[in-house]
């Protein structure tokens, strides 16, 4: 499909809207090292992951129990956070509103998550046609079923729909959704993720409506 026929841009939020990874991995370093300072450097390996999988996957059993006063403090944490834009994107999504394509965040956030999000920019929702988050979903990334909601939402085919994803359980999902996806070398290097995109950007510094349709074009 040509770019021109595209009709939505869905993305992940971490990584992708917003530049946070960097400070979640120092929030899960630290959960790490008290939990399981046998793994060094398991904050890595847990990049991308679902609450709910980081917990199935690391803080079950003996430690179950923890899982109350770890979620306490990543409610805290993430209220103090910093949710600067991705370099770039304010001007790319305002191309791509301005060019008549609909837009959504499709993210395994929160509420809780988001309500801290609004507070730092309270124009959010304007340039967003929808908002999905975790409570919108029966199953969490990488299976399809967000994305394909996302699209739904909006009357739109898989095929007319573009994922900008950058963790591996993200773009599996896009993949998933027999979407076209780009993937964003924010949270993982371009190497390890160029087989599950179509393309890989760095971010959206420079990156006009011309240019991105050149780019996906070429992919083809």
């Amino acid at each position: 499909m040509h770019p021109m026929n595209y009709k939505a841009a869905l993305f992940d939020l971490d990584g992708v809207v917003i530049d946070t990874e960097s400070q979640y991995s120092v929030f899960w370093g630290s959960q790490c090292r008290l939990y399981h300072p046998e793994i060094p450097g398991l904050e890595n390996k847990i990049k991308g992951q679902t609450l709910t999988q980081i917990f199935d996957g690391w803080f079950s059993g003996d430690i179950a129990g923890e899982q109350p006063v770890i979620t306490q403090r990543l409610n805290e944490f993430e209220a103090q956070m910093d949710y600067g834009y991705i370099a770039g994107f304010e001007c790319f999504i305002t191309e791509l509103r301005n060019k008549g394509w609909k837009t959504a965040v499709v993210t395994s956030s929160n509420q809780i998550k988001m309500s801290s999000v609004y507070r730092q920019h309270p124009d959010f929702h304007k340039i967003f046609d929808a908002i999905l988050t975790s409570e919108d979903f029966s199953a969490s990334k990488p299976d399809p079923d967000c994305y394909l909601k996302a699209a739904h939402r909006f009357g739109l085919k898989p095929s007319e729909c573009i994922v900008f994803e950058d963790s591996f359980n993200g773009l599996k999902s896009g993949r998933a959704a027999e979407m076209t996806v780009v993937g964003l070398s924010t949270t993982n290097s371009a190497e390890a993720i160029s087989p599950l995109c179509d393309v890989v950007i760095p971010d959206y510094e420079g990156l006009d409506f011309e240019k991105f349709c050149e780019i996906v074009s070429a992919s083809r």
